[in-house]
């Protein structure tokens, strides 16, 4: 339930620092939010990178700059300078660097509760709700429209699906080229989401598709592992155009909640032992 509540950052509840950075975060309940402040010389590759280890920022980063300048090199090449006054979004799998002798000074909504932590200290398990989502006949519709029309559609279907994604509090893992992968602290917050998913994006002639399953699932930074990710992913698959198919498990947990299911049938799911039912949310 959102509540009325305020925090500064002059009284962090935690302080993060690293070569020439620093982030100082609060957290309102579900919601961590950073003030980032790195210093003329910072670089992601070279100050960030030896704590992740990974080849490039995966990170998504939503925000606002108070102040200096910040180069940003996408892995497709792209770039782009983002400077003082300027809302940004970032998507995973880029390199950043200060420019200028002025601090970068910015505060970010999505990426403080993780950003430039070990995977050691990531690495978690969890009861989790865990959501996929795909774009059905993909590569029809991408046929269809070509290869140009296809770019800015996708743009627009990743804005929409990361809208319901964000309003429903779930954290994004992964973008799959044509769907997402989505974890949420309940299950209801996770069908709500889906159910949204399919609406947000009827009027770009697209039809998603989505699984949900709850599990334990091991948190490794940005990535989701164990049996119950591929069980929700094999969900997934058995849906259609504009469904949303749960397991028997999430099903259970939404017992005398306001939220209806019909049976689906019973499933072999691939890569699982043993048949399981399936239940489809009730329009």
């Amino acid at each position: 339930m959102p509540r009325l509540q305020r925090k500064g950052f002059d009284s962090p509840d935690e302080v993060r620092s690293f070569p020439n950075g620093s982030i100082n975060v609060v957290n309102l309940d579900e919601i961590s939010i950073g003030r980032f402040v790195f210093a003329p010389g910072w670089k992601w590759s070279t100050d960030v990178a030896p704590i992740t280890g990974a080849r490039s920022c995966q990170h998504r980063h939503v925000g606002y700059t108070i102040s200096g300048s910040l180069e940003i090199l996408m892995d497709d090449g792209t770039r782009v300078t983002i400077g003082a006054g300027d809302a940004y979004e970032i998507p995973p799998g880029h390199d950043a660097w200060v420019s200028g002798d002025e601090p970068w000074d910015s505060v970010e909504f999505t990426s403080a509760h993780d950003y430039a932590r070990a995977p050691d200290d990531l690495s978690k398990r969890v009861l989790a709700t865990i959501l996929f989502s795909d774009i059905v006949d993909s590569t029809r519709k991408l046929e269809e429209v070509g290869d140009k029309a296809w770019a800015p559609l996708i743009r627009q279907h990743n804005e929409r699906i990361r809208a319901c994604i964000d309003r429903h509090k779930g954290r994004e893992l992964a973008a799959l080229g044509d769907g997402f992968l989505a974890v949420f602290d309940g299950a209801a917050r996770a069908v709500h989401a889906a159910e949204a998913m399919d609406r947000a994006v009827a009027d770009l002639d697209l039809r998603v598709r989505v699984g949900i399953h709850t599990g334990d699932v091991e948190i490794r930074g940005s990535q989701a592992r164990g049996v119950a990710v591929h069980a929700a992913a094999r969900v997934a698959a058995l849906a259609q155009a504009g469904e949303v198919l749960v397991s028997g498990t999430t099903c259970d947990l939404l017992d005398g909640s306001n939220i209806a299911f019909d049976f689906h049938g019973t499933h072999e799911l691939k890569g699982l032992t043993g048949p399981r039912p399936i239940f489809i949310l009730r329009r």
